[in-house]
């Protein structure tokens, strides 16, 4: 599996569409979890970004929601932002474009938000661009990947990735699901310590 921890210059010129970071002069960080809601791993996320006043964005798949509404009802109260992340986490790389904006449009019912990121980081630019013009949605991708969801990562791994990575305005990638949860048990917690012990805030994307 090959991925790029942080994305090159030319990714970024490939897909100038999309937003890759925040611009801020300010110590802020924003953190996104994809995939959830999942019965363990968001209310546990949850409680942790509580501990340090920290908000979030959730970047749902629409098929979670309707299995676990509880959970997305608490993201939404608690003040975090949430997003799209299709009902079925299709890859846009591979799906017929008719068939992946569907997939999007279902998951719009459980999901109010005009924010999206592409499952896999995998999208079109013409899905970029029917997205942004059609569906008025601002398609989110990051600048630090945690790697949380790869099994062959270890824990400390996963935590340094995100920690010589992260700075003022990085939109930093976990996922609150089942294959990510040992990593993210270990490295969210002293994320959230490390960087606020540094005078960092955590807030939500606010776009």
């Amino acid at each position: 599996m090959f991925y790029f921890i942080q994305p090159p210059w030319w990714l970024k010129k490939l897909y100038p569409a999309c937003i890759w970071e925040m611009e801020t002069d300010e110590k802020v960080i924003y953190l996104t979890f994809d995939d959830g809601p999942h019965l363990q791993a968001t209310p546990f996320v949850l409680d942790e970004l509580k501990r340090h006043d920290a908000k979030a964005t959730f970047f749902c798949i629409g098929k979670n929601v309707a299995r676990h509404s509880d959970i997305y009802r608490r993201i939404v109260h608690e003040g975090h932002r949430t997003g799209n992340h299709t009902f079925h986490h299709m890859n846009g790389w591979k799906a017929n474009d008719t068939a992946y904006l569907k997939d999007i449009a279902a998951a719009r019912e459980y999901i109010d938000s005009g924010l999206f990121r592409p499952p896999y980081g995998k999208i079109t630019k013409w899905q970029v661009r029917h997205l942004t013009d059609a569906f008025k949605m601002k398609v989110i991708m990051w600048s630090v990947l945690s790697a949380d969801f790869d099994a062959k990562v270890t824990p400390e791994t996963c935590l340094k990735n995100v920690m010589l990575g992260a700075k003022p305005g990085s939109i930093v990638v976990f996922h609150d699901s089942e294959k990510a949860w040992r990593n993210i048990a270990y490295a969210l917690p002293k994320v959230l310590m490390h960087f606020s012990e540094r005078g960092y805030r955590f807030e939500k994307i606010n776009l």
